[in-house]
């Protein structure tokens, strides 16, 4: 299944009330969004034709995230389901998800982009290549490290995968804590050392495997009604029902 169509389908189950966007470019992921939306990107070409409440921000989102007002937009309410897409760097995509979670509620949504790259050279730093990932994939082993009360579960997307990060601690300064020893240990120059299995695909849930799950209905079960207990171990519980203990494999 293709990454959009994959995508939309997630936006029907999930029915944010706020988006966000990491990377905007021509505008064809955002414009899946029926709710009110947030696009960061310095350099957007937009031709998809956008709808909702749609708000652009031609900027980098390290900046936008350090302004006082970066959820005025959404009237103060963090963003139910956000889309990290932007500079293919490591470091940029695991500050965009420190950022992110930040602003985000616990039963919110965090989908990265190009985490799956078909081969080595598509991973480099130095693009040289057509398609290009980037070396986004080392924040699986960060967020599995560092977070392992997350859930990450990887997505077998056309063309370069998926991965959704559940259960977040909007209050967890853990990655932001330890940044500079996390980039000192997983920033790694080119080239880039792919572990195998992630080239393969290894124990990468199927995409109908994933909008099947019954676990979409406990994040909307959370979102009417936070004050239902035990969120986390409710969510895990029913993430091993729908896809085993193991999410995806470990690199």
């Amino acid at each position: 299944m293709q990454y959009l169509e994959f995508l939309r389908r997630v936006h029907a189950l999930h029915q944010p009330a706020n988006y966000l966007e990491i990377g905007v470019r021509f505008g064809h992921s955002l414009a899946l969004a029926q709710c009110r939306a947030v696009g960061i990107d310095p350099a957007y070409m937009v031709e998809a034709e956008l709808s909702g409440e749609v708000h652009l921000k031609r900027t980098t989102s390290d900046e936008y995230f350090t302004r006082p007002d970066c959820l005025d937009v959404t009237d103060g309410q963090p963003f139910d389901l956000a889309f990290i897409d932007g500079m293919h760097l490591f470091e940029f995509g695991l500050r965009d998800f420190i950022n992110t979670e930040e602003h985000a509620n616990p039963w919110s949504v965090v989908i990265f982009d190009d985490v799956l790259p078909r081969n080595v050279p598509e991973a480099a730093r130095e693009r040289h290549t057509g398609a290009w990932t980037g070396d986004i994939f080392p924040v699986i082993e960060v967020l599995r490290r560092y977070r392992p009360e997350l859930v990450t579960v990887l997505v077998d997307t056309a063309p370069t995968g998926l991965m959704f990060v559940l259960g977040l601690d909007p209050g967890n300064t853990t990655l932001r804590d330890n940044y500079d020893e996390i980039i000192r240990d997983f920033r790694r120059p080119d080239p880039q050392v792919v572990p195998q299995q992630l080239l393969d695909r290894t124990g990468v849930q199927t995409p109908t495997r994933v909008l099947d799950a019954g676990f979409w209905k406990t994040l909307r079960e959370q979102r009417d009604r936070p004050d239902l207990p035990d969120f986390h171990r409710r969510l895990r519980e029913q993430l091993a029902a729908d896809l085993g203990t193991a999410y995806g494999p470990v690199s």
